[in-house]
């Protein structure tokens, strides 16, 4: 008897539907699976014979052919075991077929039949309400996560007995319920918060403008002078994720695995900080079995990197593209993936090996040119791509034993989300006009033809920006960056045209391309 079920390959951050045929015929008990299989398919038949013994079923005796199609797409990991195990019981007539051309089926068998969770539950449940399906059965331990999505009954189980009888119609089962609407009542408690920073008031500003805009951020100061403190508050001042970008970081997370269990939805803006000694793969993503690395992970979020300097140089380069691009394309000889990686990045230094050049309260003990060395660490093309780069010095006893309470991160976000508004606003248009319909969400995002269109500048601002051109040597790069973070300035205070002192306090946010950092 010839069956089928139904079950997904993952591809990136989506799913690919995987039709799984079951042939048995009359013979000796050869067993047979084709269609790409990898070494965790090719072994799901001794984990399904003793599912099926364990639980009270017969594993069929007769030959049996599988053709997992379509045949050249790569099939990976344990996910098939459930969708295979339904299939060789249909086929040998123990359960009936009617009701599995109506559900997507995945997950993990264990040796008693428990099912284990698995990757990509989201991208999966997205495919089968694509498809057309009435629902999808999976670990009980995903379905959270798959309820997410509306208009599909999900089904979560704990074994392979349930499935069989819920199939055979011996077992009512209520689908799960979500109520997304819940799930998006922002809740910052767990969010460190600006007011715990004493003083800094001016990396604080340079953080709120980066986040009203999108900017990347690089701050260079020596050690305790809070750059990591300050570096981890910045989720609490971004604005809330919109429904279709929990969705999709949500997708990522759930691919890679890193998701928790149980959960349903990443509802809070994700903060990566990966040691420096992480490797280029682990970054950008790939690898023998393809997944999106730490750039990917960040997406819709921020990726921190502490100690800039003492990461790779090949580590640092690979990010040149995603930060133009906001997504890497990994190329394999046999497969070639895409992740989007839209994030915001943060990084911190020291000024020097010793960490206290330009340090009023500490001498510093490195060589003559240590410092450009240091420095040179990290490539001209990529400094360029960071919009703001700000010097943060030591913290005053006087700021640190003051009473008073600094500004909350609530406040600040506030700032935050109006300035992201008129962003919003502007954009629209330019979105809705184009044909190409570019997806500009914030200034740091802006192309050519939005910079032209929106960072107009008088005379005045004109000749002030030609001057520091002519004097720090800015590229054609940072030419762009400074109207892009004017701009942002701007909207904080509710301008629509760019002033001398928006552009001023943008230049200023050039720290490295000063001559006493530059020679």
């Amino acid at each position: 008897m010839l069956v089928k079920t139904y079950g997904a390959a993952l591809q990136g951050i989506d799913a690919t539907l995987i039709t799984i045929e079951v042939h048995e015929q009359s013979g000796v008990g050869n067993f047979s699976m084709v269609g790409l299989p990898d070494n965790a398919v090719k072994e799901s038949r001794d984990r399904i014979h003793s599912a099926i013994q364990v639980n009270g079923y017969s594993f069929p005796r007769r030959n049996i052919v599988i053709n997992l199609a379509p045949a050249d797409i790569r099939k990976e990991g344990a996910a098939y075991d459930l969708p295979l195990a339904i299939g060789l019981l249909a086929a040998d007539e123990q359960i009936p077929t009617t009701f599995l051309d109506r559900y997507m089926l995945m997950g993990e068998l264990s040796l008693d039949g428990t099912l284990q969770p698995i990757r990509g539950s989201l991208p999966i449940a997205l495919k089968a309400k694509e498809l057309g399906l009435k629902g999808i059965i999976l670990p009980q331990a995903n379905a959270k996560e798959a309820a997410v999505v509306q208009g599909l009954e999900v089904y979560g189980m704990e074994n392979l007995r349930d499935v069989v009888r819920f199939l055979c119609g011996e077992y009512q089962c209520e689908p799960q319920t979500i109520d997304i609407n819940t799930l998006f009542d922002a809740d910052y408690k767990h969010i460190n918060d600006f007011a715990d920073v004493r003083g800094q008031e001016n990396i604080k500003r340079a953080m709120e403008v980066a986040a009203a805009g999108g900017h990347n951020i690089l701050m260079v100061g020596p050690p305790g002078a809070g750059k990591s403190m300050i570096a981890k508050r910045l989720p609490g001042i971004l604005p809330p994720l919109t429904l279709s970008e929990a969705l999709e970081t949500t997708k990522i997370h759930s691919v890679a695995g890193v998701k928790a269990q149980n959960t349903s939805l990443i509802t809070t803006r994700p903060f990566r900080s990966p040691h420096h000694t992480i490797s280029d793969v682990a970054l950008v993503g790939g690898g023998a079995n393809a997944m999106p690395g730490e750039i990917s992970l960040a997406h819709n979020g921020v990726l921190f990197l502490d100690e800039l300097p003492e990461y790779k140089r090949s580590v640092l380069e690979v990010m040149r593209q995603p930060l133009e691009d906001r997504k890497i394309c990994v190329s394999r000889a046999k497969l070639t993936v895409e992740y989007p990686s839209s994030f915001m990045l943060v990084a911190a230094m020291n000024p020097c090996p010793c960490g206290h050049y330009n340090d009023p309260t500490h001498e510093c003990t490195c060589p003559p040119g240590a410092v450009h060395r240091y420095l040179s660490r990290i490539s001209g093309p990529l400094l360029d791509r960071i919009d703001i780069q700000v010097e943060i010095t030591p913290v005053p006893f006087s700021d640190l034993h003051r009473h008073e309470q600094s500004e909350s991160s609530a406040s600040i976000r506030e700032r935050v989300i109006a300035a992201r508004k008129r962003q919003e606003d502007r954009f629209a248009i330019t979105n809705d006009l184009t044909t190409r319909r570019i997806e500009t969400h914030c200034n740091a995002q802006m192309s050519p033809e939005q910079l032209r269109r929106y960072c107009r500048l008088d005379d005045q601002c004109s000749r002030m920006i030609r001057f520091a051109m002519e004097r720090l040597g800015l590229s054609a790069r940072a030419y762009d960056r400074i109207l892009k973070v004017a701009r942002t300035i701007a909207d904080l205070e509710g301008c629509e045209a760019i002033n001398t002192q928006h552009l001023s306090e943008a230049i200023s946010y050039r720290a490295l391309d000063r001559s006493d950092w530059a020679g």
